[in-house]
């Protein structure tokens, strides 16, 4: 029997956001953001350990409220606007290996922004990583439009390129289109020497792998428009909020 897998769960939240301030910190029928991504995680089996990487006071406050290890402060640099996640991962395991001596298998990076993935989730993309010998599984949503119906729109309002991927597609009834799917940003299992080897989080095509998520698990928020779609999401019962219940923090 192969050994289980060591799979650091590593929260990224960086304080500054310009579509929502303060994102991370926002809350859902009285959790964080950042609390859907702590309490998932540790409900799951297989996480060996849950860090948090923060430039923020307030971030790392919540945190270790919620029971998160906060073993470092991400640089400034790394929490910018064009600051890539290959950086924020890559600097994660710098410090791990450099301070703490170790590896780990895997590391399941997760975003407050993408609140709503559920342990169940996550050990569903970790069945799939073993059994696939992936080197990254993510999160997926169905694409709401198909993208033969999609295109540039031209500066004097021509639909030109979309109408001729429309003429180019063998059929555009519904039944016979196939399931395009989009990454959702809920989850990213990576194969810890994988990426290593490339520094990318997406390295070998051949070895990338997804998990569809349904619509309202795979709620993306930005704006404030967004975080009021999920309030409503949770008002109406659609997602089962109990799931991240009774973990963490005190009710």
């Amino acid at each position: 029997m192969a050994a289980p897998l060591d799979i650091l769960f590593l929260i990224a939240a960086r304080g500054g956001s310009k579509g929502l301030p303060g994102k991370n910190l926002k809350t859902v029928n009285g959790l964080s953001l950042l609390g859907y991504k702590a309490r998932a995680a540790q409900r799951c089996s297989s996480c060996s350990r849950l860090i948090l990487s923060t430039d923020s006071n307030d971030i790392a406050e919540e945190g270790l409220a919620l029971g998160v290890e906060v073993p470092f402060t991400r640089p400034s640099d790394l929490a910018s606007d064009v600051a890539t996640s290959d950086s924020v991962v890559a600097h994660s395991m710098d410090w791990i290996e450099e301070n703490e001596k170790r590896t780990y298998s895997a590391i399941m990076l997760l975003e407050p922004s993408s609140p709503f993935a559920t342990a169940a989730h996550f050990d569903k993309a970790i069945a799939l990583y073993t059994q696939s010998n992936a080197s990254l599984v993510v999160g997926l949503r169905k694409l709401d439009t198909y993208t033969a119906l999609t295109g540039d729109l031209a500066a004097d309002g021509s639909i030109a390129p979309i109408v001729k991927s429309m003429h180019g597609a063998n059929s555009l009834r519904r039944q016979d289109l196939k399931t395009q799917v989009t990454m959702n940003g809920a989850f990213y299992l990576i194969n810890w020497e994988a990426f290593r080897k490339t520094g990318r989080i997406y390295g070998d095509p051949n070895e990338c792998y997804g998990l569809v998520m349904n619509r309202w698990h795979s709620l993306e928020i930005e704006t404030q428009e967004d975080l009021d779609l999920a309030e409503y999401v949770a008002t109406k019962g659609l997602i089962d909020f109990n799931t991240w219940q009774g973990i963490g923090i005190p009710e």
